[in-house]
């Protein structure tokens, strides 16, 4: 028996074969695109589960900061390279050792303080400009005792300086010479200062 046409409600009369495949064809269409929809939602989904994964799974907090260096210890070796006595200052034990190294005939040992940074130096066997070489040709601005011992003061402009070298002391101890350098004031300048005046002396006293 043949198949009676479907009357469609919006028409009011069957459709044509033309209007049939123009509706299946746009049913095809829309359901492609909600598929493709879809498909684009999981993929997103998917993706951020993944960036969520990499976030979760990257340590928090900053990184640890080195072990302080060992300056004493790292004297005792270059002492038995060079046979010389090398300085070790006692510092306040807030104070960070971040380098203490042998480099060519200077002994240097540099802190960090709470603020700036301090150098401390031993020119072994060095002559009278070594001072003035290491700090970019200033000349000493005066004087002042530190434990019953003589130190000439730099006074460095902040601007003078690509390394914000700011303050400076500098005395002989026997045949070498002690330079005391950094981004820093006077008191603390004299705490480092200090901290070496006994081994000054001693190497003061070694010297013929």
């Amino acid at each position: 028996m043949p198949t009676t046409p479907r009357i469609v409600a919006e028409l009011g009369r069957p459709e044509t074969p033309q209007e049939t495949a123009d509706r299946k064809a746009a049913s095809s269409q829309a359901y492609r695109s909600s598929k493709t929809f879809r498909n684009l939602v999981t993929a997103l989904l998917v993706t951020l589960a993944v960036v969520a994964v990499i976030v979760l799974a990257v340590p928090r907090g900053s990184l640890a900061e080195p072990e302080p260096v060992d300056v004493a210890a790292a004297a005792a070796e270059a002492q038995e390279r060079i046979d010389h006595r090398l300085i070790v200052p006692e510092v306040p034990s807030d104070w960070r050792a971040n380098s203490a190294r042998l480099e060519g005939s200077t002994w240097r040992v540099v802190y960090a303080p709470q603020q700036g940074f301090v150098r401390i130096a031993q020119g072994i066997g060095v002559d009278d400009g070594w001072v003035s070489q290491t700090l970019g040709g200033f000349a000493p601005s005066g004087d002042v005792a530190i434990d019953d011992l003589d130190w000439e003061v730099y006074e460095i402009p902040a601007a003078a300086r690509a390394d914000n070298i700011s303050y400076a002391l500098a005395t002989r101890a026997g045949g070498d010479t002690i330079l005391i350098y950094g981004a820093m004031d006077a008191d603390t300048a004299a705490v480092a200062a200090e901290g070496i005046a006994d081994q000054v002396r001693r190497l003061q006293e070694e010297t013929p």
